[in-house]
This record gives structure tokens, C-alpha cells and sequence, in this order.
């Protein structure tokens, strides 16, 4: 207990002690972030700017913002410590850094099941779509998942720092989560990850088997279109969906699921890029790059998006 109190920061160990991968791990975390600022940046514009936007389907540009501000948390701050080689953070930074990552991660989720059910309802109740899916009930979804993200993220960093940490005050990772806190605490850890379980299984699991539910119905109905463009249309848009959602719950409950004391380091920094760093980066491209509509959108703003920008958006939209 004596010690916990002379541990003022923390050291990450990032994915490499070869310099020459920390910068390779600089460069690429670097690319990976400006695309996907980019994209979502570009969606939020278009979705903002083209009034024949402003419906239901596309008011979740608030995706697009909580992907920029998720990303944004974690990979600049990975990709300075690479680049300057010092890898230090504060305690203060590292408490503000854990309760922003659960709170995207909640809201994230809670964002992706209502995609879903955006999608259930545009296709199996297309005709009633406009008044389930009215922009009040948007707007009360949207508060409802950013309030209870607040809370839910006070409740876990608050939970979790109230350990005592005098093992060590290096955290095998590229930022701050709290299952790399667990591991060097000097107490026992048993309650926490009982409370990061149950928390994991209660909504984690409900919104994944509300997802698959929704799906389901959807592939229900789909099958029932005659063979043809719109059938297959249907399909290369679900699918995708289903891969992303799929990545980010297998990924986040295989890192905060497993015990402590049986966390593989690597292997959870690896998984860890999986929901911290693929969904922010893939979302844009599954939930509205390839929406037409969307698509003739950006090409008519196109003469305003930078050069060096167009060549890789237009592999994307022909994508």
C-alpha cells in the first residue's frame, strides 16, 4: 500500500522494443488515422450539407462522429510515444484516457444495435419506417446511449482505480483499457472482474444477440425477394455489417472477458486493434461510403475534398 501511493504514471510497452518497428508502428497507426478521420469527416459533411440526407437512415452520422473522436483518443497519443520514444503517462491522463476508451466502446455498441435495428425496420417494415424511426426517437436513442455511456464508464474507471497499484507501473499495451490496470494491482482483482463479466455478458451479449435477432429477420425477408439485383444488393450490405459488429464484440470480449493473470500480452494488443482501431476505420465504408445515394453526394463535392484524398476515396466508392 506504501508503494501505490509513490506511482504517479504509468509506462507502456507498446507492441515492440525494436525502434525500427515503432516507427513502422508510428507510420502505419498514422495512415490508418488520417483515413479514418477522413472518412468520417467527409460522411458527417455530406450527411450535414445535402438537406435529401436529412432522414432517419442517415442521423447516425453520429457514428461517424463517435468513430473520429474513439480513434482519436487512443492512436495519436500511441503514435507520438512511438515516434518521440517516451511512452510515459500521467496517472490523471491515463484515468481520463481508460473512462474515455469504455465510454466509445459503450456507445459504440449501443450505436451498432441500433444500425441494426435501422436496418430491420427499413426492410422488414419499410412502409412504417418513417414513423418507427421518426428523428424524435433518433434523438432520444442518441442521448439515451451517450448519458448512459457516462454513467457506465464513471461507474467502471471509478471501480477500477480504486485499487491499490505498487507491482509495477508498466502496462503491457498501446493505451490505456482496463484489463492491463488489473494485471498491476497488488490487491485482489476477483470483484472487478466479476463486475467487467457480468457488465460484458448483460450487454455486450444483449446487444449481440439483439443484432443476430435483427439479421435474422432481415435475411428472412430478403429471401423472399425475387432473385435479382436487389436481393444480392441486400446481402453485400448485411453482411458486411455482420463481419464488423462480429469483429469488434469477438475481439473486445476476448481481451476484457479472459482472467488477468491468464491475459496473453501480445495476443490482447493485437485483439485490442480490432476494436479500438478497425471499426472506426471500416464503419464509414460499410454504413454509408457505398450507399449510392451517398456516393452521388461526394461526387458532386468532390472538387472540394483534397487531391490526395480522391485517388483512395474513389477506390472506396468503387469498392
Amino acid at each position: 500500500m506504501l508503494n501505490s501511493t509513490i506511482i504517479m504514471g504509468f509506462l507502456f510497452t507498446g507492441l515492440s522494443d525494436v525502434w525500427e518497428l515503432w516507427i513502422l508502428h508510428a507510420i502505419t497507426f498514422s495512415l490508418m488515422y488520417v483515413v479514418t478521420l477522413m472518412e468520417n469527416i467527409i460522411i458527417v459533411t455530406v450527411t450535414t450539407l445535402d438537406r435529401s440526407l436529412h432522414t432517419p437512415m442517415y442521423f447516425f452520422k453520429n457514428l461517424s462522429i463517435l468513430d473520429a473522436c474513439y480513434i482519436s483518443v487512443t492512436v495519436p497519443n500511441s503514435c507520438i510515444n512511438s515516434l518521440l520514444d517516451n511512452s510515459t503517462i500521467s496517472k490523471t491522463g491515463y484515468v481520463a484516457q481508460v473512462f474515455l476508451v469504455v465510454f466509445f466502446v459503450y456507445v459504440e455498441l449501443l450505436f451498432l444495435t441500433i444500425m441494426a435495428h435501422d436496418r430491420h425496420v427499413a426492410i422488414c417494415q419499410h412502409l412504417l419506417y418513417l414513423v418507427i424511426m421518426n428523428s424524435q426517437i433518433c434523438i432520444q436513442m442518441t442521448l439515451a446511449s451517450i448519458l448512459s455511456g457516462l454513467i457506465y464508464a464513471g461507474v467502471q474507471t471509478g471501480n477500477t482505480f480504486q485499487l491499490p497499484f505498487c507491482q509495477s507501473n508498466v502496462i503491457h499495451q498501446f493505451f490505456c483499457d482496463i484489463p492491463s490496470l488489473l494485471k498491476i494491482s497488488c490487491s485482489d482483482t476477483f470483484s472487478n472482474e466479476i463486475v467487467i463479466i457480468a457488465s460484458g455478458l448483460g450487454i455486450g451479449g444483449g446487444c449481440f444477440i439483439y443484432i443476430i435477432r435483427s439479421y435474422i429477420y432481415i435475411f428472412s425477408t430478403v429471401l423472399k425477394f425475387p432473385i435479382g439485383a436487389d436481393r444480392k444488393k441486400a446481402f453485400s450490405t448485411c453482411v458486411p455489417h455482420i463481419l464488423v459488429v462480429s469483429v469488434f464484440l469477438s475481439s473486445g470480449f476476448y481481451v476484457y472477458m479472459r482472467p488477468s493473470e491468464n491475459s496473453s500480452t501480445i495476443q490482447d494488443m493485437v485483439l485490442s486493434i480490432f476494436y479500438s482501431i478497425i471499426p472506426p476505420l471500416f464503419n464509414p465504408i460499410i454504413y454509408s461510403l457505398r450507399n449510392e445515394q451517398i456516393k452521388y453526394t461526394i461526387n458532386k463535392m468532390r472538387m472540394f475534398i483534397p487531391k490526395m484524398y480522391r485517388k483512395l476515396l474513389r477506390l472506396t466508392l468503387n469498392y
